[in-house]
């Protein structure tokens, strides 16, 4: 059976053309215009190819009919770039040093599966190259991520990739005579994670320390609910990062510096180095360690601490078991939601209602951007409560409410004061 034609009309600066496969090889009919401008093959069976030279043979035409000059004609044949081509070509620019400029490590495992699941997808639309790839191609590509249930977060992540690889490869003259991509990206406020709360935590490692198989995890959780690191940070902790006699952990960023043995180079996530101090439910924690090796806190079986391994025995091990004591509605976040990650969102929603100053959470979290700490604030019922009571909306009108003689029983209770230190009570039990 013959293979199906497929036609689809190309208006170009001159002509309008309709363009046809016949077999594999693209073809260009010209004879519906004003001046029969012909049938051509376009001698490809690639189709980014064929509309590259459908512009050159439209340019031709026009200076055959004198509509315009021969000045019009292209200098110049722009050479396609594969997909795959462009892809090694920027990831290539992206390993140059980060002294000028080059990303980190993570950053660049992150862009190999971006790329990869866009090649796939190009692949099956049969697109071969950066010179095919327009705003209506990444608008497909959004849907499809969209249709395939991925968070919109991500999918902003996977486009900006995808645009700011386009916006290189043009600037590095790769792509010649490419317009820019027009696509709108907008930011999206993705879901946060649970955060906490200190019953939720202190049971947690009432939890751990009654199972001997969990004492290990018992560090980890006081590490993290005590500084709000994340777990890669916590996990890359050594001896040599923390000071028991001044009560500091020094954090650096190594991303820069050169090997000096045959392990690697720390690099953490904001690029900054930061300083914070060591709480002393914390301090007590890290006391109590046996010095194995040059790191802090180690997996159950006294290896290394894996963030995956520490990822799958707390959810599987700890917060499934509590479950029942901290149940929530199936369709609403609760406990049962928790993750590693929800306790940077305790620690810095901790420092808020304890009155610590942005600037100094900022400071300890390795943020630049007030913004994201305001993202990892989470404000329970019972804070929000706490701190309604502390109003005095009324002054003294309010102490004495109509039809109430001596307003014992509808006066506004006032809250206790806020504390001024984060160890009055502690983050966790000891």
């Amino acid at each position: 059976m013959p293979r199906k034609r497929t036609n689809e009309l190309i208006q170009c600066r001159y002509f309008r053309w309709l363009l046809q496969q016949r077999g594999k090889m693209y073809q260009a009919d010209g004879r519906s215009n004003e001046l029969d401008a012909g049938r051509h093959s376009l001698g490809t069976h690639d189709r980014a190819e064929a509309l590259q030279k459908l512009q050159e043979l439209d340019a031709n035409m026009a200076v055959e009919f004198k509509l315009a000059p021969p000045s019009a004609m292209p200098t110049f044949k722009a050479e396609l770039v594969l997909l795959e081509v462009g892809r090694k070509l920027y990831e290539e620019h992206s390993r140059r040093p980060r002294a000028i400029g080059g990303v980190k490590k993570s950053t660049q495992k992150r862009n190999r599966a971006v790329f990869n699941k866009f090649l796939d997808w190009a692949k099956d639309r049969r697109l071969r190259a950066w010179n095919d790839v327009t705003g209506s191609t990444l608008t497909a590509y959004a849907t499809h991520l969209d249709d395939q249930g991925y968070a919109p977060k991500t999918i902003r992540i996977e486009l900006t990739t995808i645009v700011q690889a386009h916006k290189w490869l043009r600037e590095e003259k790769h792509l010649q005579d490419v317009e820019p991509l027009k696509l709108t990206i907008r930011k999206q406020e993705s879901e946060r994670r649970y955060c906490y709360r200190i019953e939720e935590v202190q049971a947690m490692v009432a939890f751990c320390r009654k199972h001997a198989d969990l004492a290990w995890l018992v560090g980890v959780i006081v590490g993290l609910a005590c500084t709000g690191l994340r777990i890669s940070e916590l996990a890359s902790l050594r001896w040599s990062d923390v000071d028991l006699t001044s009560n500091f952990i020094k954090l650096v960023d190594e991303g820069g510096q050169p090997k000096k043995s045959s392990r690697a180079n720390r690099e953490l996530k904001s690029g900054r180095s930061r300083m914070l101090p060591i709480h002393p439910d914390l301090g007590a924690v890290l006391r109590s360690l046996a010095k194995q090796d040059q790191f802090l806190f180690h997996g159950p079986r006294g290896g290394r601490l894996k963030p995956d391994t520490v990822r799958n025995v707390l959810i599987r091990e700890v917060i499934k078991p509590l479950e029942p004591k901290f149940s929530s509605p199936e369709d609403e976040q609760g406990f049962k939601d928790g993750r590693l990650h929800s306790f940077r969102h305790y620690f810095v929603s901790m420092c808020a209602n304890n009155n610590i100053p942005e600037r100094v959470t900022m400071e300890w979290l390795g943020h630049q951007d007030s913004e994201m700490v305001r993202h990892y604030y989470h404000l329970h019922d019972e804070e929000a409560r706490r701190q309604m009571a502390r109003l005095d909306p009324l002054g003294s009108a309010g102490k004495q409410l109509p039809g109430n003689g001596n307003g014992a029983a509808n006066k506004i209770q006032e809250a206790p004061p806020s504390p001024e230190r984060t160890d009055e009570k502690s983050l966790v039990t000891t």
